[in-house]
């Protein structure tokens, strides 16, 4: 991952806490993860959307909220993020699924 786009996201992520802090409707929730498989990413969830907003890879996705029967499934870009009372997976830039745990 590159350590100026990540630097770029970091700073976006305070920005955006601050902005949203002065107002309890725009709460929002901005968890780290890392895989099995080496990945990282950071995962943003803000209240009143119903999408999960990914750093992955170098790059934003925004992942659109689908059918699960347990838990919740996300789904966009090539990237799939299933999130569970077992745990936290994701599929990725054709890879298999691995799992993730918070940092």
């Amino acid at each position: 991952m590159n350590g100026y786009k990540t630097a770029i996201f970091g700073a976006a992520l305070v920005v955006a806490g601050v902005v949203t802090g002065s107002s309890s409707a725009l709460a929002q929730t901005f968890e780290n993860y890392h895989c099995a498989d080496g990945t990282r990413f950071i995962v943003g969830f803000f209240k009143y959307d119903s999408r999960a907003h990914l750093q992955i890879d170098g790059r934003e996705v925004t992942l659109a909220r689908r059918l699960a029967l347990s838990g919740s499934r996300y789904s966009g870009g090539g990237v799939t993020l299933v999130i569970t009372k077992a745990g936290v997976t994701v599929r990725h830039a054709k890879r298999p699924v691995t799992a993730c745990e918070l940092t």
